[in-house]
């Protein structure tokens, strides 16, 4: 697990996916991982619509300066832990945008068998959580990448809503709390292992 290389994509508006991320990377580190890249998507959205939201407006001044990622990031990455709000159950246009650049990479192979794993976050419990990493995950299928999702295989999951695709969150129900982190950790922890696992089996071939 230490020598796995992890690359933590996000996007977020007001910081939740942000934090998300943050506690992603903090993970990463407690586990051992000694090479971990932490990375936004970048904002595709008009400042027009930014300004006309107090709190979307912060948040992009307060990360201006957090690294965008690069396709690199991807091709570098053993494993890849998404974080991005739903938008009307799908994933927001900045990361399929970012997506869409993929082709390359893919059709050299370079994503296949990436270890990847995606957190969510709506305004309600029934905001379309599922589907938007559903949606990411179809992509990763494409890319011929290993999906890991929590499912059931820790009880902090019922602490933390229950989703058995990925960490998602309700900023009006709850939001941010100790159990989430927890969730964070342990989809983290997995997701690392199964890498652990396939790095090494790829190096003995």
């Amino acid at each position: 697990m230490k020598d796995v290389k992890l690359a933590i994509i996000y996007y977020s508006s007001t910081g939740t996916n942000h934090q998300l991320a943050k506690w992603a990377e903090e993970a990463g580190k407690n586990a051992g991982v000694k090479e971990v890249r932490l990375r936004k998507v970048q904002e595709l959205a008009p400042k027009e619509a930014i300004q006309q939201n107090e709190d979307w407006a912060k948040h992009v001044e307060a990360t201006k300066d957090m690294p965008t990622v690069s396709l690199d990031d991807l091709e570098w990455a053993d494993a890849i832990v998404f974080s991005a709000p739903t938008r009307y159950g799908n994933l927001p246009s900045q990361l399929s945008s970012f997506l869409d650049t993929t082709g390359g990479l893919w059709f050299k192979g370079k994503l296949a068998n990436k270890v990847v794993t995606g957190m969510t976050s709506s305004q309600n419990m029934h905001g379309g959580q599922e589907t938007t990493l559903l949606s990411l995950y179809k992509s990763m299928h494409h890319w011929g990448a290993l999906v890991v999702t929590p499912a059931y295989t820790a009880e902090v999951q019922f602490e933390a809503g229950g989703n058995p695709y990925g960490v998602s969150v309700n900023p009006k129900s709850g939001g941010l709390t100790e159990a989430i982190k927890k969730a964070v950790a342990h989809q983290v922890e997995r997701t690392l292992t199964v890498a652990g696992w396939v790095k090494a089996g790829m190096s003995q071939q």
